[in-house]
């Protein structure tokens, strides 16, 4: 059973697990899921994505239940009027705060303009060697990217030299390997933890957070972050 986050007669919100692709794509593979059929199965009725999440990538995921909400919903994500805020795990110690301006090439090999602001959260440096280094350095992060590009936030990392810990295609396999021979982990820790925008009916202001998995959590226990601030109950009362 998906975890519902939020419904009534025009959206609804799920807390998407990592692992589940939100349809079909060209692009991701097959799967023997979706969460488009996972959810219209679990509430016997059609469901219309209104934005994506990567595959590894878990969080806040809306959905309209007819059309007409969908052109509304999806004029907002595209007037970015809606804030989408993640949480993210990246190799070494950023910057306290930045904002990436780096172009991305998407599918079909189009230049397109993306803008990523993060602030550094916290920072951990454990007794793991890498390479020559006695030890290794992380830090979590809150990432709020302005424009909605294929891959953006795995991208936009991978530029500055921060991967996100766990990605493949745009992360440190080295780095991968080792946490997963280490402590039998290759979760990528990229999570969507809060997305907000005004309801496309009423009109009043939608807070809704997603609650952080399990094997997230293990990846923060070892390196000493505090995720108590993230996750916590919706609001849009």
């Amino acid at each position: 059973m998906l975890e519902i986050l939020y419904r009534d007669e025009y959206l609804i919100a799920i807390n998407k697990p990592s692992g589940l692709l939100v349809h079909k794509s060209f692009y991701s593979g097959e799967a023997d899921t979706y969460a488009i059929q996972e959810l219209r199965n679990q509430i016997g009725q059609k469901v219309y994505p209104v934005h994506r999440l990567d595959r590894k990538t878990s969080g806040v995921l809306l959905f309209t239940l007819d059309k007409e909400t969908l052109g509304t919903m999806s004029d907002q994500f595209a007037s970015r009027e809606v804030e989408k805020k993640y949480i993210a795990i990246l190799r070494g110690w950023t910057k306290e705060e930045e904002t990436i301006d780096y172009d991305l090439v998407n599918e079909n090999e189009v230049r397109q303009n993306a803008i990523t602001y993060y602030r550094r959260l916290q920072t951990s440096e454990i007794d793991l060697p890498f390479l020559k280094h006695q030890t290794s350095r992380y830090c979590l992060v809150e990432a709020i990217p302005e424009t909605g590009r294929f891959h953006q936030l795995r991208k936009h990392f991978k530029h500055i030299l921060h991967p996100i810990l766990g990605c493949r295609k745009h992360g440190c396999n080295k780095q991968n390997k080792l946490w997963l021979q280490t402590f039998g982990i290759n979760k990528m820790t990229l999570h969507a933890h809060q997305l907000i925008f005004n309801h496309p009916v009423t009109r009043e202001k939608m807070i809704l957070n997603a609650s952080i998995d399990d094997e997230f959590k293990r990846v923060a226990n070892i390196l000493g972050f505090d995720l108590s601030s993230y996750g916590n109950e919706s609001d849009y009362s």
